[in-house]
């Protein structure tokens, strides 16, 4: 065998340091004591052997501390190698977080997602945290929101996770009010790169039925859109155009709803069930919606944890787990629930009003 490196090296150097004090030559062969001398040869006493046991004796007592010195070596040695390469390990990164703002607001709005974004980073510092910019602008970012197509956006988004290298292995979403339906379709329609955890924040998922209130700047906007969804939310030149009429959900009318909506209907799999989105869905390890109780902009409030109005009225509404949706298992959301996917928070406050602290303890968690 031609093995001459790591323990056997000191295994060699223990039987050659034997030959040099005691070990029969090539010159001893045929000579009386030698293994090659006959055996009359070997039956005659000779005068060296008594001082040859000695000598054999003393170099064995030399020789033990040797091989433990060399064992004892190679072993330190080891150790070392492990404990620097154990030292030198970077611990795994965390997984980056996408982002997508709701209704009248931007990407990177100082006192909305870009303060998330902030608090995201300080509390996981190394995070990756891509919050998505609608537009060339910030302005266009804003006025998308209301106005451009969702399907479109949707699309665009998915080509933009797909060419960020960072995502790659996968990610974490967030989304706030709309965001939160918009990502669950890039969760159901844009399987790569993967989503982990989806996190919605207000998200209405099965819709609204009410006219959106929106206080500030955008409230002009907000005007508008109530009089446009009081004149025909589906009819096909606004659901094209008005983000709002693409998941406005009538309980009185849900076959028009259903045959009509361009957005909402496809991704609750109310005209037909595509296998692909109930796959890519189910492939989430957990799903969190957030409801907050005193919601004044959502209508129904339930919608935030994909409750809605019980069918062909407006007053009663039914949970998540009273709904066909659910019953029927269209999009995978029983399955979800059993293995304990479906993660439901609620707090008290209006729409999208969260302390840090509640931040902090209820959403991090899902993030680290």
């Amino acid at each position: 065998m031609h093995r001459k490196h790591g323990v056997y090296v000191g295994t060699r150097l223990i039987s050659g340091g034997a030959q040099s004090t005691g070990a029969t030559s090539r010159r001893d062969a045929g000579r009386p004591g030698s293994p090659g001398g006959g055996a009359a040869a070997a039956r005659r006493p000779s005068r060296h052997t008594g001082r040859g046991r000695a000598a054999r004796s003393r170099d064995r007592g030399k020789m033990a501390p040797s091989s433990c010195g060399w064992l004892s070596a190679l072993a330190l040695l080891l150790g070392s190698c492990t404990s620097l390469a154990l030292g030198h390990l970077d611990p795994p990164a965390p997984l980056p977080l996408v982002i997508w703002h709701g209704m009248g607001d931007s990407c990177c709005n100082p006192l909305s997602m870009g303060a998330i974004k902030k608090m995201v980073e300080k509390k996981i510092p190394g995070i990756h945290v891509l919050s998505l910019e609608i537009g060339k602008t910030l302005r266009e970012d804003v006025e998308n929101s209301f106005f451009l197509n969702v399907n479109s956006q949707v699309t665009t988004v998915c080509q933009i996770l797909a060419k960020d290298p960072k995502l790659q292995q996968g990610y974490n979403a967030m989304g706030f009010s709309q965001g939160g339906q918009f990502l669950r379709a890039v969760a159901q329609r844009c399987p790569s790169p993967p989503m982990v955890n989806l996190i919605s924040v207000g998200g209405q998922h099965q819709g609204v039925f009410g006219l959106p209130r929106c206080p500030g700047e955008s409230s002009h906007i907000c005007d508008f859109i109530r009089k446009t969804l009081n004149a025909g939310a589906y009819n096909k030149a606004i659901q094209e155009r008005l983000v709002q009429a693409e998941y406005w959900h009538d309980p009185i009318k849900e076959d028009i709803y259903r045959n009509h909506s361009i957005f909402l209907a496809d991704i609750n799999q109310e005209r037909g069930v595509n296998e692909s989105y109930k796959k890519n869905l189910m492939a989430l390890k957990k799903f969190v919606m957030v409801k907050f109780l005193n919601d004044s902009i959502v209508d129904p409030v339930d919608s935030e944890w994909f409750g809605f109005y019980r069918s062909g009225q407006a007053k009663e509404t039914i949970p998540l787990q009273e709904s066909t949706l659910y019953t029927q298992d269209r999009l995978g959301l029983k399955a979800m629930d059993k293995a304990g996917q479906l993660v439901f928070l609620a707090l008290e406050g209006d729409h999208l009003q969260l302390s840090e602290e509640w931040f902090y303890a209820h959403i991090i968690p899902f993030l680290e």
